[in-house]
């Protein structure tokens, strides 16, 4: 996964980091080249020097192949143009952006742009968010019969109705989460991209789960 995190400050040095240590394809942006060069020699990633807004800076970075896009500034403002630029223009899958004041929640919301506040922030919160790409585990049911999941909306079921990943005993999705917002869905839901699913899966249907996403086993 090639991930762009914007500004340096010590979350996105944090998290550039451990991103890295993860194995994940990193470039890192910021003005100051002093805050870049603190990455230190360990940082296996790229870095790219300019304001995190700027497109020339952001194809530089490589924004026409992200998977990610995290925004970590000090400014709300600038936070929410890199994420709009990455959402808007470059169709970027996964776009999250740093909030400090609470009242731009519902932009960023309109947006359908992952937000997390100063509150809950974390590197281990945006982690989490970057790992929904495929199919994860959320918990285990009982002894393990059934596993509660998460999971990315694929393309090839967008527009398409919760129904169509229902199957009676086997497979019921109990969650939908699109443009920040977590609800109970019914099986007239229509899914849309970038939401994110989650399902009451039973063990013995875990494959055609997989299967019904077009996962690859």
């Amino acid at each position: 996964m090639n991930v762009i995190v914007v500004g340096m400050g010590r979350m996105g040095v944090n998290l550039a980091r451990k991103l890295d240590r993860q194995g994940y394809s990193v470039c890192a942006i910021d003005q100051d080249p002093e805050r870049l060069e603190s990455l230190g020699e360990s940082f296996g990633g790229s870095t790219v020097e300019g304001v995190g807004f700027d497109r020339a800076v952001l194809e530089a970075a490589g924004i026409d192949r992200a998977s990610a896009v995290i925004a970590c500034t000090s400014s709300d403002e600038t936070n929410i143009v890199v994420a709009r630029i990455s959402r808007q223009t470059y169709r970027v899958p996964r776009v999250i952006a740093r909030l400090y004041e609470i009242s731009n929640a519902e932009t960023y919301r309109r947006l359908g742009i992952q937000s997390i506040s100063t509150t809950d922030w974390g590197v281990r919160r945006v982690c989490e968010l970057l790992t929904f790409n495929e199919l994860d585990d959320v918990v285990e049911l009982g002894s393990g019969d059934v596993r509660l999941v998460r999971a990315d909306v694929p393309a090839l079921l967008e527009g398409s109705p919760v129904r169509e990943l229902t199957v009676v005993g086997e497979i019921s999705i109990v969650a939908v989460s699109h443009d920040n917002e977590t609800f109970v869905p019914t099986q007239g839901t229509v899914l849309d991209h970038g939401d994110i699913i989650y399902a009451a899966v039973a063990s013995s249907a875990a494959g055609k789960f997989r299967t019904m996403l077009g996962l690859a086993e």
